[in-house]
């Protein structure tokens, strides 16, 4: 770093103050700032090539069924030769199976995330936390024949007064997805809450508050924008999830009501992928219904996402 000679006038007198900028060019931190603008322009110019692919073959699909048909009709059957194009049942599937993934996955993530950040004691924590970042890889193909082959028989045990029938169950595959998505809730929850500030936790206690007081009063209000974001995360992957509805769930586009969990559905993601196989001719209707669909479940994931950030705004804390 240089010294300048004199001040602004350059006169004898005048105190020398030292220059923040470098003697020579930085050539290793302008190309750092260049790949992490690449990197940047990258991810945008990604999103946009999916909405462009999504959004041309919709408008030919809008050119043939009416919007009010497709978003309100209750009967779904692209591929049949008298062809339906309601999507609701498989939208109510989609809802239904996100339904039963949150009941599960927001309290056991949450009473996680809560005993790892506040409870746990350090060793406990050094063994939990990897055990959850490994879960969250697991294969979600392995988890959906989990679901069909453990959970499925295992709930008709447990259960029986209900009306089993069949292989599929969507109440089975919403428990599993939500088992599925129990690390990302407890990972990112408890990340948010250990970084509450630790003199709230101080002050509480020098006021007599227990652990429980604590933690449930001061800590989590206090982490309420990163608990947000966990459970938006979860619901994103939830309502994105295919494999596991596609082995659990069935293919049964039928309107059903949350608590008709013996009932077999379809998801909106399940109908992709069993649709997209390769075998449907380019420029039909029919495939063109595959891009529809993706744009309406791409339109819900960004009214959630886009509802999520006003709320986590809303309430997010800034600790100095």
């Amino acid at each position: 770093m240089s010294i300048s000679e004199d001040a602004a006038g350059g006169g004898a007198g005048s105190i020398a103050r030292p220059r923040l900028e470098a003697s020579s060019p930085r050539y290793g931190e302008k190309l750092i700032r260049a790949l992490l603008g690449l990197c940047a322009l990258v991810s945008v110019a990604t999103t946009l090539a999916i909405v462009i692919s999504l959004l041309v073959p919709t408008i030919g699909f809008f050119g043939e069924v009416p919007f009010v048909d497709f978003l309100f009709g209750t009967d779904w059957a692209p591929t049949f030769a008298d062809a339906t194009f309601g999507v609701l049942p498989i939208v109510i599937g989609t809802l239904t199976v996100t339904f039963w993934a949150l009941v599960v996955a927001i309290p056991v993530g949450l009473l996680s995330a809560i005993y790892l950040a506040e409870y746990a004691p350090s060793r406990v924590r050094r063994t939990i936390k990897p055990v959850l970042e490994v879960l969250e890889g697991v294969p979600t193909v392995a988890i959906g024949l989990f679901a069909l082959y453990f959970l499925r028989p295992l709930f008709e045990d447990v259960l029986p007064f209900l009306p089993w029938s069949g292989p599929f169950s969507v109440g089975v595959a919403g428990f599993a997805v939500g088992l599925m998505i129990v690390p990302l809730v407890a990972s990112v929850a408890d990340d948010a809450m250990r970084a509450v500030p630790s003199g709230l936790r101080q002050g509480a206690y020098a006021l007599g508050a227990g652990k429980m007081t604590v933690s449930l009063r001061v800590v989590l209000p206090a982490a309420i924008s990163g608990v947000v974001a966990a459970f938006v995360l979860a619901t994103s992957r939830a309502i994105g999830e295919t494999m596991v509805v596609l082995l659990a769930a069935g293919a049964t586009p039928q309107m059903t009501f949350p608590w008709q969990v013996t009932e077999s559905v379809q998801t909106m993601t399940a109908f992709i992928g069993t649709t997209a196989t390769g075998d449907i001719a380019t420029g039909t209707i029919t495939y063109d219904t595959i891009f529809a669909v993706g744009a309406l479940l791409f339109v819900m994931t960004l009214i959630m996402n886009m509802f999520a950030i006003r709320l986590v705004r809303r309430f997010r804390e800034v600790y100095e």
